[in-house]
Parts: structure tokens; sequence; C-alpha cells
């Protein structure tokens, strides 16, 4: 099972909608997908229209009381189950504080279903605590959501920082696989900025023995789309809600991506939203087959990774 955890500190930049549309993509794919929500908001619970009641046994009965992760599980979608979460989770940091050991509580707990599923998406917490760790220690990569702010550019190192801890005292296998750019608007100078100092920032760490020597800057970044905020509040993923909108295509074209960088070739089903789109009409094809980023794009954004160039017109 490939073990990803969705992680920002900073709250707002796409974290949930990320774990929840990008594993939506993968089941689309033919993966079968496990979604483990995090954070005590439980939005991504809620994003698949899973209502707690007082009775359900959710992510914190299983950190705080060891109950079995089985007895957590709620199929959602065909090839898609969550673990979900809710406001209890928010004491779980308190609860935990004196328990020994209590770093590798969730990865101890999802072992069972190691071989059930072929993808685990955990969506973290705003902040970098127990949970957090929790997280990073029951993944082996890290998938950083990012929106092209200065503000953004400034919390990813002390991030980066406490991946770093986890790496060398924990869990030796974790490291940064990427940064996924949320909301993007390519039009903006702020934005193209912000690329290029993060562009930078990770070629300089190429061949070096740090997390995040091999991160690229995925070539799909995810537009500002105003049907990723709407599907949410219907209980739908993207692909259900507007399969043939800016952001299914968004979300479709990013879960392919990945798929080719972990060397494995993407179903047909993955391209489903594009093929919609391209049938509706000449029209919407060429608004949804517009390069994400810019065609006159920064030529160091295109140093990131050489084999995967992120200026590429359409």
């Amino acid at each position: 099972m490939r073990r990803i955890a969705v992680i920002n500190q900073k709250g707002g930049v796409g974290k949930t909608t990320t774990t929840a549309n990008l594993g939506a993509a993968l089941a689309n794919s033919g993966l079968r997908v496990l979604l483990v929500d995090l954070d005590p908001q439980g939005h991504l619970t809620l994003h698949f229209g899973v209502e707690l009641s007082d009775a359900q046994t959710s992510v914190y009965d299983i950190l705080t009381s060891q109950t079995p992760v089985s007895e957590a599980l709620v199929k959602v979608r065909e090839r898609i189950a969550i673990i979900p979460a809710d406001i209890d989770l928010a004491g779980a940091e308190a609860e935990l504080v004196s328990v020994t050991g209590r770093e590798v509580l969730l990865r101890e707990a999802l072992q069972p279903l190691e071989n059930d599923f072929d993808v685990m998406l955990i969506d973290c917490p705003p902040s970098l605590g127990v949970l957090t760790v929790n997280a990073l220690v029951a993944a082996t990569e890290v998938l950083i959501p990012l929106q092209a702010h200065f503000f953004a550019l400034q919390g990813l190192s002390r991030l980066l920082d406490t991946v770093t801890l986890v790496r060398q005292r924990i869990n030796p296998a974790l490291h940064v696989g990427g940064v996924i750019l949320c909301m993007y608007e390519s039009a903006t100078r702020l934005a193209t900025e912000v690329c290029e100092d993060l562009a930078k920032f990770l070629e300089a760490a190429r061949g070096t023995t740090t997390a995040w020597s091999n991160a690229r800057i995925y070539q799909t970044a995810i537009r500002r789309n105003i049907k990723l905020a709407e599907s949410c509040s219907f209980g739908q993923t993207v692909f259900d809600y507007a399969p043939r909108s800016h952001g299914a295509v968004d979300y479709a074209k990013l879960a392919e991506e990945m798929l080719q960088a972990n060397g494995q070739a993407p179903a047909a089903a993955v391209a489903a939203p594009r093929a919609k789109a391209r049938a509706s009409g000449p029209g919407d094809t060429k608004a949804l087959d517009a390069q994400v980023l810019p065609a006159d794009a920064p030529a160091s954004l295109g140093k990131v990774d050489s084999t995967t160039p992120l200026a590429v017109a359409s």
C-alpha cells in the first residue's frame, strides 16, 4: 500500500479538497483507496456525507482506546473507504501526551489493512502536533498542497524541519514526494515568483541526503474553481458533482501524473472527465485543455525535474 500524508500546517490551502478528489481520481483509475481523516474538524468525513453518531467508532477511538481499525472503516464509494473523524479528536492531543510510543499508534493500527488497499491518503490537521507526527510515521510519502503565496513558503521550512526529525528518529523511509499548487492563478506575478523560488529551493536539494532531495513540483496545478467548493457541501467529490469542471480535469490529470511518476500506467478512467469535456464541443475543449502552468513560465520551473518539465504547451 502506498502511504501518503497530505500535509501543510497552514490552513485553507486545499489539503482536504486534494485528499478527497485525488483519492476519487485514483479510485477511478481502478485503485483501492483508503482515506484517513486526521483533522479534528472532520471536513474530509463531511466531504463524503458521513455524519458520525455518538456510538460510531472513529479515528479517535483507534488512537485512544486501541479500537480495531476494521470497526471504524466506512465505505463511501466504490473502491473508497474512509476512517472518519469528528471534534472528539481534538482531545487526543492532550490524552496522548503521556502515552509511551504515542507517535506510532496510527501506524500500528493500520497494519492489518496493508494488503486491503493500494493507496492511503491521510488528511492532516493544520498543525505540527501529535496527530501530524502520527501521520508522518504512518506514511512513507509526503504530499504538500501549497498556495502560491509568500507566507506559504515561510511555513514550508518549518514543515520540512518536522519531516526531517521524523525521518531521522522514527521513520527513515519518509520522503517528500512533491508539492501541488492549489488555487493556482497563472496570470498573477506573485504566483510566478513563488513558483520560481520553490523551484530553486528544490533544485538546490538535488543530490543531497534531505527528505526532499527528489521532490517535484507537480506539473498539474489545481486551478481556482468554485465547483470544488460547491461539491463538498453536497457530500460529493467533484467527479460526481461537476465532472466537466476545471477541478475535475485538474485532479484527474494530477492522478495520472502521480501514477506515471510511481511507474504505474494510469487506467483510461482517469482521463474520463477530459474525454467528456471534448465530447461536449470544441468550446469546452479549448478551455479544459489549456495548460495549467503557462507556456511562457520562467525557465527555472522546468529545472525542477528534467524528465517532467513544468511548462509544457498544450
